[in-house]
């Protein structure tokens, strides 16, 4: 275990690319540079308001001292690290948006494990970088916990994401608009420290490609496979390389699917190389269920990124950095192909997936119309998906009437169902009862398969937004219920939270609307 203060860090990525080096942070474009020198700017008070020791474990870093406390709030910077913003364009709500950057992250270099594994650590709200445009580069207490939480939340629901290892309060004052009205506020500030093995980005490729930095793109493409994509061998790597990133990417469509989750800006700069959840902003978790539900008032009223849209997005964004790969190729036949087996590989893996949620012992031919029936369903009677699925875990055999259907499933209700919702549901669940008795697989290992597929816990936004109402107050006991309750999502340990988004929550800004500044 070592200490953030006394660690030796690497800096492979600033050693292999060109950057700026000058450190003057005026927002400006930067041509023929991957990244600009970046230092942190210190903070009144940084105070630690919380760690975790399961990552912190993983990556063999000691409980902060007061020096670490100074290194997560950006007030120390020891010799060995070179904290730099990467510099990336984008596509953003399906416009190009041009040079773009980290405008409040800045990476202070890469964290080497004993099992020689590579992390980047990053500082997120430590202050203006040459990407900042006309932002400050801060963040409240309010982004910063729901990034913290969120991330921890969904590495343990087993969705690929980057991490959070601490989160600390600054003593500084920070000015936002919370729901872009014209209302402007101080909030207080904070700093969370996030680690990904890269935060790489399709928007990373996309600004060398739009620049014409042609020998800087296939430098860095190159270096990418190298380093995190080490088990491609041989001729064409590259195109190797894009059907893994494809294949990565559907995955995490499937996952966010299945756990409900809606990101709420994905624009190709939030897009991971890795295949990893990056970037929370105006993220929610679905409630009643709604493929048309965004989060993000941004998003609003064309719901580009809504949750049932995610999967298609996913597909729009490798097109793009499909285009930005291009000029590598010689002939782009075998990228488009590439590109086209996006459908199928997120097909395959989604009914596999919803085949687990339902508890099938396969995926059989008939099985897609029951489940679409199981998803006009759950639309028509908007009842909480996190809460249906667990129900449908324990519905018996013998429950066969229309009176017992709507009765069992009643607790997922927000609202009572109409005559034709019950009839539906009913049709529904007669149709999966016998589905299910099919199955060629034993009830229980039936039970065993849809309680690891369907989380019982999830972060929902308005325990978050409670949490964080008593952050600002000065009192943790919500926020530390929530820290635990999150690694043990498929577990009834905490089911005091297990029920319906209180009605108070329906309009309340921050647990039913976000903004990008969320």
């Amino acid at each position: 275990m070592e200490n953030l203060s006394s660690k030796t860090f690497k800096n492979e990525f600033i050693t292999t690319f060109d950057g700026d080096e000058t450190g003057n942070l005026q927002p400006r474009q930067t041509p023929g540079f991957l990244y600009s020198k970046a230092i942190p700017t210190p903070v009144k008070n940084p105070e630690l308001l919380a760690w975790s020791d399961e990552l912190a474990a993983e990556l063999h870093v000691e409980k902060p001292n007061r020096e670490d406390i100074l290194i997560l709030g950006g007030n120390l910077v020891t010799p060995s690290m070179y904290p730099y913003a990467a510099c990336y364009a984008g596509h953003q709500f399906g416009n190009w948006a041009g040079q773009l950057g980290d405008g409040r992250a800045i990476t202070l270099g890469e964290w080497n494990t004993p099992d020689h594994a590579a992390y980047e650590l990053q500082l997120k709200g430590a202050g203006p970088t040459p990407y900042s445009r006309r932002g400050d580069g801060r963040a409240v207490l309010r982004s910063s916990v729901r990034e913290y939480l969120m991330s921890e939340s969904m590495f343990y629901l087993g969705v690929p994401t980057t991490r959070a290892l601490a989160l600390v309060s600054t003593g500084d004052q920070v000015m936002r608009d919370l729901l872009y009205d014209g209302n402007s506020a101080y909030e207080k500030g904070a700093i969370v420290m996030r680690t990904a093995p890269s935060f790489l980005r399709f928007g990373n490729f996309e600004m060398l490609a739009a620049r014409q930095e042609l020998p800087q793109l296939e430098k860095l493409t190159s270096w990418t496979i190298e380093k995190f994509f080490p088990h491609i061998k041989g001729e064409n790597k590259v195109i190797q390389w894009f059907e893994e990133i494809v294949e990565r990417t559907a995955t995490l469509m499937v996952e966010w699917i299945r756990v409900g989750f809606v990101h709420g800006v994905m624009n190709t700069d939030n897009m991971s190389i890795l295949g990893l959840t990056i970037d929370y902003g105006p993220f929610s978790f679905l409630d009643q269920y709604d493929p048309e539900f965004t989060p993000n008032t941004t998003d609003l009223p064309g719901r580009r990124y809504a949750y049932g849209r995610q999967p298609s997005i996913g597909y729009w964004n490798l097109g793009c950095l499909a285009s930005a790969i291009a000029p590598l190729f010689q002939d782009t036949e075998s990228l488009s192909a590439a590109l086209e087996k996006y459908k199928t590989i997120y097909f395959g893996k989604y009914h596999i997936m919803m085949a687990g949620k339902l508890g099938l012992d396969e995926f059989r031919a008939g099985d897609q119309e029951l489940i679409e029936a199981v998803e006009k369903t759950l639309t028509m009677l908007k009842a909480d998906m996190t809460i249906f699925y667990q129900l449908l875990i324990t519905l018996s055999p013998e429950t066969t009437t229309e009176e017992a259907v709507a009765a069992h499933f009643s607790p997922s209700y927000y609202e009572l169902p109409n005559k034709v919702n019950t009839e539906t549901l009913h049709q529904t669940i007669n149709n999966y009862q016998l589905r299910i008795s099919r199955n060629q697989t034993s009830s229980k290992a039936s039970k065993e398969i849809m309680k690891i597929s369907n989380p019982r816990f999830i972060l929902r936004n308005y325990l978050l937004h409670q949490a964080i109402q008593e952050l600002e107050k000065g009192e943790q006991t919500l926020f530390l219920k929530l820290q635990e309750a999150i690694k043990n999502p498929y577990s009834p340990a905490h089911d005091e939270f297990f029920k319906l988004r209180p009605e108070w929550a329906n309009d309340q800004p921050g647990s039913s609307t976000l903004s990008c500044s969320s």
